[in-house]
């Protein structure tokens, strides 16, 4: 979530791209060590000072939120593109494996926006929550009125793509496989 969406003033190009380039190396060092993942190496591989990062991002917990809205955008931005597709099932299974692959990919994030949430005044949790069970709503529904998959709760689809990610952490193979199961779970084979 940018500083501008947060009521503040546009920043200046050269601010902006500072705030960008911290996200783009906060991904990559969220997606290699963890939420762990040291601040003063993203500043560095920024380019730019730590105080820089603080001035963007004032708490580890600031910058997490801005990396998962970033991921949970483009998840939900990459569902509501395969709304158009021309095949269902496929469209609800290629979103379904992308989320699979964003939990494997940003472990912990989630989980630390999820452990402060009570604790901050903003709703970012269950706004994102809300994008992402929107979205996959709608691909289910879609795949169901097509008659590609049976009757299911989005909600419980979702939790079960969590449980996916939380039963392979580190086995991608693994993880497609237990979504297979799920897909093929969720078929509906016109008997």
């Amino acid at each position: 979530m940018s500083p501008v969406s947060k009521g503040v003033v546009p920043m200046r190009a050269d601010a902006r791209r500072n705030y960008e380039r911290l996200l783009a190396e906060a991904r990559v060092a969220f997606a290699e060590f963890g939420v762990d993942a040291s601040l003063d190496e993203i500043a560095r591989r920024a380019g730019v000072a730590s105080g820089t990062l603080y001035r963007h991002f004032p708490t580890r917990l600031d910058l997490i939120e801005a990396v998962l809205a970033g991921q949970i955008t483009e998840l939900a931005d990459l569902g509501r593109g395969l709304l158009a597709a021309d095949d269902a099932f496929d469209a609800l299974w290629t979103w379904l494996r992308a989320t699979v692959t964003h939990a494997l990919t940003y472990r912990g994030l989630a989980a630390a926006v999820m452990n402060s949430a009570l604790d901050r005044e903003n709703n970012l949790v269950s706004d994102l929550h809300a994008q992402l069970f929107e979205v996959g709503d709608a691909l289910l529904t879609r795949a169901r009125e097509s008659g590609a998959v049976v009757a299911a709760d989005a909600v419980d689809v979702l939790k079960m793509v969590g449980a996916i990610a939380w039963a392979a952490p580190d086995d991608s193979a693994q993880a497609d496989r237990l979504l297979t199961l799920l897909m093929n779970g969720l078929r509906h084979d016109g008997t």
